[in-house]
């Protein structure tokens, strides 16, 4: 929801990874499908440049660990943090095509990757190995960012295809003084717990 007749963020894609347990994940948004996927036996915690892949036993938002040179690879972290308990509490660095939370689950799903729930204990910020790139600035997805383009109708556009009604993201602040030089449409968002922003800074593409 936005307000001022503008527009809202539009969250990343999440994704689940095992990490010896199963994980919990969402695809496509803040509110999407979920699904769970269980690890190949990897152990310890994530560290930035570890890699992950799509886990076939829990497709089609499971994924797993592996080596970044091992095949299925698709992603390496680039940030790892906290998990992020509210929707939109996260925000990875620029250039993360994937946002995957990691959640514990004890017991019987953990130990035939089941769908279920999950204690939440952090989130990987992933990056592809390949060179498709959404999260990039102005490519249409992941987190918006400055240099995004965003729609009249609240939704984040890859700039290359934005229409006349579209704007370019100039900043992200909490407050309408704040926004940069060459701002001329302020889009104030609703209130949202735990969103490092409320005010999206934007001018016509």
């Amino acid at each position: 929801m936005f307000q001022h007749g503008s527009t809202a963020r539009r969250a990343g894609l999440v994704a689940a990874l095992g990490l010896g347990l199963v994980l919990t994940a969402a695809c496509g948004g803040e509110d999407g499908p979920s699904g769970s996927s269980s690890s190949k036996g990897r152990s310890g915690s994530w560290q930035v440049g570890d890699c992950g892949g799509p886990d076939p036993k829990q497709a089609p938002d499971g994924y797993r660990p592996l080596g970044c040179d091992e095949p299925g690879a698709t992603f390496k972290a680039l940030e790892v943090t906290s998990a992020g308990i509210l929707p939109g509490s996260v925000q990875c660095p620029a250039g993360t095509d994937l946002m995957i939370r990691v959640s514990v689950s004890y017991g019987s799903s953990a130990e035939n990757g089941s769908k279920g729930g999950g204690i939440p204990t952090h989130t990987v910020c992933g990056r592809n190995l390949s060179g498709d790139h959404p999260g990039d600035a102005g490519a249409g997805g992941g987190q918006l960012v400055k240099g995004d383009c965003v729609s009249s109708s609240a939704q984040e556009v890859a700039c290359v295809s934005a229409g006349r009604d579209a704007f370019t993201v100039l900043g992200l602040v909490e407050e309408k003084g704040q926004c940069p030089a060459g701002t001329t449409e302020p889009m104030e968002l609703t209130l949202s717990v735990g969103r490092p922003y409320d005010v999206i800074c934007t001018a016509p593409v």
